[in-house]
């Protein structure tokens, strides 16, 4: 599948945009550590080479914090196209400005920064709304263009079908146009509150307000991972009256129960829809997905995705359908990719269901009410989801815990060597091979 993606999006050429994707080296020959995909299941710590300046906008970027996201995931099986070998992977880190470009005039070097995971060029009409993950002038994704009629802003760290980016899981990043693609944090705000800016807050936060969770809501969550936790407690602070979040996973049931949601464990609900109405006649106010398409439940699925007869698998979806009210909300922020069968259109129609496609969050649009209305004053710790801590030389290991959940994993803080200790409350560094099964 790669390589036909790869010859497609060749034979089609690169849309011109206003960024170059790849970085040119330091003349010295100096190298980094970086975690990169070489096929299905197979990514591995290399040594890469340091970026430099590339453009006159550019900032590099010396690593102090990097993790793993669920949609990694996908690239781990191979399911995004147009990845290739020796790509440089992760689209959420954060660090100290090691070098500035010409015209940067508004960063310092030893700043500290969040990048956003979405490269935006900060002038388009998407960009002069905030909505930076709709720029249209970063990804030169010729592919991307003709599947969708359009394309996302360029993402670090996530194909050549997102503009091929070398990504964060590296100790080193060079970040394009880094006036716009990067936020300075404030000394009282440690690296482990800062880091998750870069995706999953502003994407959790996105798909609360996207979807419309207001005060009396009934609320919905199909997937606990760190965006359905902090989704959670989103829709909590908006003022829903109820949340009740689904997932299979013990310690992540456990997780959400102890945040005071209700938990629904659909290993032993096996009919979710049926199970939501009892518990709430009428049905949702709001469903919100933030799971994931490759993993389907039933035999019908398994053997359409076997077979390649669809990409995405609707199960999750219809159940949303099915368990909201008649004018309820579905919001999808989990991330879908292509085609899937057997959608309940239907269902969507007669009910009248609000069916939201949330999108790539724009994180510049929530970032700073994040940092300065949430973090910093205490009302919401992102901590809470920080299940471990581990070096960059584990990374390659993590990939295979992490797709797995080995060890009741939600969330990792990836140090490198230009880290900080662990702040009080977090996790201590620990081996992914020390984790139990």
């Amino acid at each position: 599948m790669q390589k036909i993606a790869n010859i497609a999006q060749a034979r089609m050429g690169k849309i011109p945009t206003v960024v170059q994707e790849q970085y040119k080296a330091r003349e010295d020959g100096s190298t980094m550590k970086a975690l990169a995909w070489f096929g299905t299941e197979d990514v591995r710590l290399i040594d890469a080479p340091i970026p430099d300046i590339t453009e006159p906008d550019d900032v590099i970027v010396q690593v102090t914090g990097t993790t793993i996201c669920g949609s990694d995931l996908h690239l781990y099986h191979g399911e995004i196209l147009a990845l290739q070998k020796g790509d440089i992977l992760g689209h959420e880190f954060m660090g100290k400005v090691d070098r500035i470009g010409p015209n940067v005039k508004n960063l310092e070097v030893g700043q500290r920064v969040v990048a956003s995971f979405q490269i935006a060029c900060g002038k388009c009409k998407y960009c002069q709304q905030k909505l930076s993950s709709f720029c249209h002038r970063t990804c030169s994704s010729s592919l991307q263009n003709y599947l969708y009629g359009e394309r996302d802003a360029g993402f670090f760290g996530y194909s050549h079908f997102t503009g091929g980016f070398p990504g964060g899981q590296a100790e080193y990043v060079r970040v394009p146009l880094g006036e716009v693609n990067l936020l300075p944090i404030p000394d009282d705000v440690s690296d482990e509150k800062a880091l998750y800016l870069s995706d999953v807050l502003p994407t959790s936060y996105h798909s609360t307000v996207d979807t419309g969770v207001k005060e009396g809501d009934t609320v919905g969550i199909w997937g606990l991972g760190p965006i359905g936790q902090c989704v959670a407690r989103w829709a909590k602070l908006k003022g829903a009256s109820r949340v009740i979040c689904i997932d299979e996973v013990s310690a992540r049931l456990e997780m959400a129960k102890s945040g005071g949601f209700e938990v629904l464990d659909f290993r032993k609900d096996k009919d979710i829809p049926k199970k939501l109405h009892e518990l709430v006649p009428g049905g949702l106010d709001v469903a919100i997905d933030c799971g994931t398409f490759h993993a389907p439940k039933t035999l019908l699925h398994k053997s359409l995705k076997l077979l390649m007869l669809e990409t995405d698998v609707p199960e999750v979806v219809n159940e949303m359908i099915v368990s909201v009210r008649k004018m309820g909300r579905c919001g999808l922020i989990a991330v879908y990719a292509g085609f899937t069968n057997c959608f309940n259109i239907g269902a969507l129609m007669e009910k009248g269901v609000r069916f939201i496609g949330n999108g790539q969050a724009p994180v510049h649009k929530y970032w700073e009410e994040l940092l300065h209305d949430y973090i910093r004053p205490g009302r919401f710790d992102p901590r809470f989801m920080i299940t471990h801590r581990i070096p960059l030389e584990d990374m390659a290991k993590l990939y295979a815990a992490f797709d797995k959940k080995t060890g009741g994993v939600v969330k990792v803080f990836v140090e490198t060597k230009f880290s900080s200790p662990p702040s009080e409350g977090c996790p201590k560094t620990t081996r992914v091979d020390d984790w139990k099964t």
